[in-house]
């Protein structure tokens, strides 16, 4: 029986002359190829197709897309559903396609093959998992699998949960959903994710012919059981894996330990890992039937919980930061072909790292004596080795990073650089200076950023001859690993210098906010009340751990008596005095705190903080710092209280920078706190989290503090305002 080809909008059908029909997934009006209802219409439109026609001997499904396979479902879509029992109808639809594809070859006789290039990831990855053969492209750059959904709060809901650990092992499969890390083509065919790697220019004429050869060959083991896995299996660890997984003891022994791991990492909070958990251990212990079930049941759960809508809410505003330009008018961001950094430490040279493997411009690092100068091109082949390590960076790539590095103790070379980025001291007449001298020796229409945390740009500034081109390029420890990148602009600052730094700053790997000037700016200002009210706690007697665990319960990845110690005592009290200076009262750091620096006590990088340091690693809280702080830590607080004097504080401190004008949008806002500060990414960031919670309840809970504790609670205004008219902050 034959059947006429069908319409299909997403997908490009054709058959050969020797039956072997090849679909084309091309998605209309997008970019790039995405599950969702109208693509599933066109794929379950080929399988019927297939099924149907008799002259019909094999299926490969590719994508004509130039650098995509299918790189997940379309998170718009999935955003939108509300409804339990519809989510369950709609997966219920994507299993039952999948498992018909599936059964072409198994239960049919024609094969399937899938031909991957691109990013194959979420969705994607489960329809190819579905066909029997995966061939895909060696491009170890644009080539890569992986499913992410833990990070967007769900798990994978078309089959992903019971196929992967069939293919791969019930430990790596575990590895890859939790982490939502990708892999590139040759772990993915070492592990026996894929069947074969080639050239991507002969990829799909390699599917066709192993779609050909596969003709009359019976399908793998259905089960996917050990016998479809030993090909890619046969090294000791594999075969010793195989037989812990494969024994019921062995297998309690390695979902406990995923589950201990997974419980350090979350802290509970996140129920998707959970979720993983449960369903793969529910296919490995009453098979695949069970599995398929719990997968679906389980996934119409999470694609409604308050964790997946603040987490895809994240990820829809960093997409929409892509394509902001940090400003409101048509100026164009100029070339940045060179870049002068100024220091060579941490920052400096972090800064380097990124110029090179992310921008992949030339950069000149300047320092004092040559030894610094070392450290920072060192610092810099750190990073770059790191990327070779982790197949990130081919060496040849790594040998024309490294030639974009230079250094220098004068500033020799400066005279024909775009940028300079300065990452020196925290220290305002510093600044002031090295500014007036790149002035002097750079060319008239060089931009001057400075990295400082907390000193306002415009102050700054005041040395400058040019201060339309001086703006603040606030980047986060590590550089190389730290997302955001907080741009700080002046009354003074041009247009175009802000897009060309926001357009820079992209090009570096960032995710990056325009804010305006101000003393601490956004992410610096709204830690201040945080980490002051830290000193509120400890004089009232709570100990150091007590505050770290609750906050690290709540979601931040670090507490805040840690952070103290890693950003440095000192410092933060150098910060305290700014913010001081420019609220009042409101900012002003507790008593104790000037006696920790009178003692010396600097926190990790000398050894002496809140924490005891061994070799510089953090060892137990440090007693002492309790006779100096002149307190006994012998205070019971329940965990919700440390958390609600904490976590108002920061989330109200954010509101009032909104209110202020110093963030163009709550979009901004959210951003900067998740990825610049660790707050938790499953409530969304502070202004999320007020709608989530209610501003009514955040400001009837901000009141009952302030009767208690003073107007270090007072409410922001228009946090009032949204709470007396219902509405929310974020549109």
């Amino acid at each position: 029986m034959t059947s006429t080809l069908p319409a299909l909008e997403h997908v490009h059908l054709d058959v050969d002359d020797d039956g072997v029909a090849v679909a084309l997934i091309d998605r209309a009006g997008e970019a790039m190829n995405t599950l969702s209802p109208e693509t599933a219409t066109d794929l379950e439109a080929v399988v019927r197709r297939v099924e149907e026609d008799d002259t019909i001997t094999a299926l490969v499904v590719g994508s004509a897309k130039k650098d995509n396979f299918v790189a997940g479902a379309d998170i718009r879509w999935l955003q939108q559903i509300d409804d339990l029992d519809v989510a369950l109808d709609l997966m219920r639809e994507a299993h039952a396609v999948f498992a018909r594809l599936e059964n072409l070859h198994r239960t049919g006789g024609k094969p399937v093959v899938a031909a991957i290039h691109g990013a194959c990831l979420g969705g994607g990855l489960e329809l190819a998992m579905a066909c029997g053969i995966r061939i895909a492209s060696n491009d170890e750059r644009k080539t890569q699998f992986g499913q992410p959904e833990v990070k967007l709060g769900l798990l994978p809901g078309a089959g992903g949960t019971q196929r992967l650990p069939r293919l791969v092992g019930i430990a790596t499969a575990l590895d890859l959903m939790l982490t939502g890390r990708s892999i590139r083509p040759r772990s993915a065919l070492k592990m026996g994710l894929v069947d074969e790697i080639c050239p991507r220019e002969v990829l799909l004429d390699v599917a066709i012919r192993r779609a050909k050869e596969a003709i009359g060959q019976p399908a793998l083991d259905g089960d996917g059981g050990p016998v479809a896995r030993l090909k890619s299996w046969l090294s000791p660890k594999h075969l010793q894996e195989l037989a812990l997984e494969e024994n019921p003891v062995g297998r309690r022994v390695l979902f406990s330990k995923a589950e201990e791991q997974m419980m350090k990492e979350t802290k509970g909070n996140y129920p998707a890992p959970k979720a993983i958990l449960r369903v793969v251990k529910t296919g490995a212990e009453k098979g695949i039937a069970a599995g398929y079930a719990a997968e679906l049941e389980e996934f119409s759960k999470l694609v409604v919980s308050p964790e997946a809508k603040a987490l895809m809410g994240i990820f829809f505003d960093s997409q929409a930061l892509k394509r902001d330009t940090g400003i409101d008018g048509d100026a164009a961001p100029r070339p940045v072909a060179k870049v002068g950094v100024l220091g060579g430490g941490l920052m400096g040279g972090g800064i380097a790292a990124v110029n090179t493997t992310g921008a992949g411009v030339r950069t000149r690092i300047k320092e004092i004596d040559d030894a610094g100068v070392q450290r920072g091109i060192a610092h810099v082949q750190g990073h770059v080795d790191d990327r070779v390590k982790r197949r990130r960076l081919q060496r040849r790539d790594a040998a024309k990073a490294m030639q974009l590095v230079t250094g220098t103790t004068d500033y020799r070379g400066f005279g024909d650089v775009d940028l300079v980025i300065e990452a020196v001291f925290e220290d305002l007449d510093l600044k002031r200076s090295v500014l007036q001298d790149v002035e002097g020796a750079t060319k008239q229409d060089a931009i001057f950023a400075s990295n400082t945390s907390s000193i306002p740009i415009a102050w700054i500034a005041e040395a400058s001859k040019r201060p339309e081109q001086v703006i603040g390029m606030h980047y986060f420890s590590p550089v190389e690993k730290m997302p955001l990148l907080e741009i700080i602009v002046t009354e003074q600052t041009a247009d175009w210098v802000t897009a060309t730094c926001v357009e820079f700053g992209k090009r570096q790997g960032k995710t990056v906010i325009v804010v305006n000037d101000a003393p601490g700016f956004y992410t610096t200002r709204i830690l201040g009340p945080y980490m002051n009210e830290v000193g509120h706690l400890l004089a009232e007697g709570v100990p150091v751990e007590d505050i770290d665990k609750a906050m690290v319960r709540w979601g931040f990845p670090v507490g805040p008596v840690t952070l103290m110690d890693e950003v440095g005592i000192d410092v933060g009290a150098k910060i305290v005095k700014i913010m001081q200076d420019a609220f009042g009262d409101r900012m002003a750091a507790p008593e104790g705190f000037a006696k920790l620096t009178a003692d010396d006590r600097k926190g990790r990088k000398n050894g002496r903080g809140f924490y005891r340091y061994e070799n510089g690693k953090k060892q137990g809280v440090d007693d002492s710092v309790y006779e100096v702080l002149g307190v006994e830590p012998s205070t019971k607080m329940p965990m919700e209280a440390i958390q609600d004097r904490l976590a108002t504080l920061f989330v109200n401190e954010a509101v009032r920078c909104l209110d202020e004008g110093i963030l163009r949008s709550s979009r901004d806002g959210d951003i900067g706190a998740v990825f610049g500060l660790g707050f938790p990414p499953f409530r969304g960031g502070p202004f999320a989290y007020v709608d989530a919670v209610g501003a009514d309840q955040f400001v009837a809970t901000m009141d009952e503090l302030a009767a208690t504790h003073g107007d270090r609670y007072a409410v922001a205004e228009s946090l009032r305002k949204h709470a007396e008219a219902g509405t929310t902050l974020r549109s």
